[in-house]
């Protein structure tokens, strides 16, 4: 079962780099930016759940394609903001949809119940994931 939904991951990927020429990371930082507005790389990192470094990095990459700006506050010369350029807006537009957006559509169509449950087993397979891979879970990824 995790074989499937980590090949979906990678066919959408995939998608995502020929469309866009962009990484699922990338693009997700690219709509956390859009959805933020102009954001410090800490508001960002925590948005996406990625590492500061991580975010960083990816900010380096979107900032040199011309995708993103980033620049000094005013107020605090310390505090870098970055904000979407109309390039940036554009990739947005012709990207396909994240894979995540139609898994929240058939998410949402389902009842509180079945919900509540998913997002238990979610829970539990993120927890186990983060655990350590040193413990040996083949068997999870069997059907």
């Amino acid at each position: 079962m995790l074989r499937r939904i980590i090949r979906s991951v990678d066919l959408q990927s995939r998608q995502v780099a020929r469309t866009v020429g962009l990484t699922i990371p990338q693009l997700i930082a690219l709509h956390a930016v859009r959805d933020l507005g102009e954001v410090t790389s800490t508001v960002l990192s925590s948005h996406v759940s990625l590492s500061p470094a991580t975010v960083t990095t990816i900010l380096d990459k979107l900032e040199s394609r011309g995708l993103v700006e980033r620049y000094r506050s005013a107020s605090d010369r310390r505090v870098v903001h970055t904000r979407l350029t109309d390039q940036g807006r554009d990739a947005l537009e012709k990207a396909p949809p994240l894979l995540q957006e139609s898994f929240v559509r058939s998410f949402e169509g389902l009842d509180a119940e079945r919900q509540d449950a998913l997002l238990d087993a979610l829970e539990d397979i993120a927890q186990m994931m983060e655990a350590g891979a040193s413990k040996d879970t083949t068997w999870l990824v069997e059907s």
